[in-house]
């Protein structure tokens, strides 16, 4: 697999591109695995799951857990898919499990700064995109207990489609991309100083086992791209290869339920309303594995 992330090795990447293309989903039902419960899988049912993983990078899964609120349902299913190393950090609760929700003024009040855990929409991303090197995220799993009254849908994009489109455009556009410090996360301060220093990388890499990693956010503040021309044309191209839905780009929502296994693909998020009655809970759980990496 390496080769054909090697820019002067065109013969691998060509044959790469095209098994890519040929067996990328074209919607959302393309990844959809039917099952009964996450936190006891079938062997077919963990099987596909992983075979879409191994192709495309994700897979959503519809169980029959409804609108229960156990935890343990992202933990158990993530073990099931070689998932353990789970990431924690100060938004997260104690088991390192974010419960995304709108925050409310009895709730945690830091969350409600943060866009996750309000109802506007979110620009593509992937997850973790602030870790130093040695906390990235290559795992991904969210799951719905609740969905949005109206609203709170999601567009998918396997990275690896995202790469080949832009190294198409212009292979230069990797090269910069790929540079240690083409995007700088700035530091972010709070009242007893500097709570996480800056933290520079790339925005594509190839992880220790050959699988390439993206590290990536939309957004257009605390975020320092590098400065030359090459780097800020592939921002550009990258910002018009988002905007408009290409073939590959999957639509849909999340309903209770139901949930995303991934190996950190692009994603955003619409804004949503809620009703007294139906707030939109999600359960996420971040990975320093790749879904089944064991």
């Amino acid at each position: 697999m390496p080769g054909c992330f090697d820019l002067a090795d065109e013969q691998a990447y060509a044959r790469w591109r095209e098994q890519k293309f040929d067996t990328a989903p074209r919607q959302l039902a393309d990844i959809v695995v039917e099952i009964n419960d996450p936190r006891t899988l079938q062997a077919a049912e963990r099987q596909r799951i992983l075979d879409l993983n191994a192709g495309c990078n994700m897979a959503v899964y519809a169980g029959k857990t409804g609108t229960d609120p156990d935890k343990q349902i992202p933990r158990q299913l993530g073990a099931q898919l070689g998932l353990s190393r789970i990431d924690s950090h100060w938004l997260t609760d104690d088991d390192a499990i974010s419960p995304i929700s709108v925050s409310g003024a009895a709730e945690r009040g830091e969350r409600k700064e943060f866009i996750p855990y309000t109802d506007k929409p979110i620009k593509w991303h992937t997850d973790g995109y602030y870790n130093p090197p040695e906390r990235t995220i290559r795992g991904l799993l969210l799951h719905c207990v609740q969905s949005a009254a109206t609203g709170g849908g999601n567009q998918l994009l396997d990275h690896e489609i995202a790469y080949i489109l832009l190294r198409d455009e212009n292979p230069d556009f990797i090269r910069a991309l790929a540079a240690a410090d083409a995007m700088t996360i700035p530091a972010r301060m709070d009242e007893e100083g500097m709570a996480r220093p800056a933290q520079p990388g790339p925005v594509f890499s190839v992880d220790p086992a050959g699988f390439l990693q993206m590290r990536y956010t939309a957004r257009s503040v605390s975020i320092l791209w590098h400065a030359d021309s090459l780097t800020q044309a592939a921002v550009a191209a990258m910002t018009r290869l988002l905007a408009t839905p290409t073939a590959w780009t999957l639509h849909g929502r999340l309903e209770p339920g139901m949930g995303l296994a991934c190996n950190n693909v692009l994603h955003d998020r619409g804004g949503f309303t809620e009703t007294p009655a139906q707030r939109r809970l999600l359960y996420r759980a971040r990975y320093y594995d790749r879904v089944a990496a064991s």
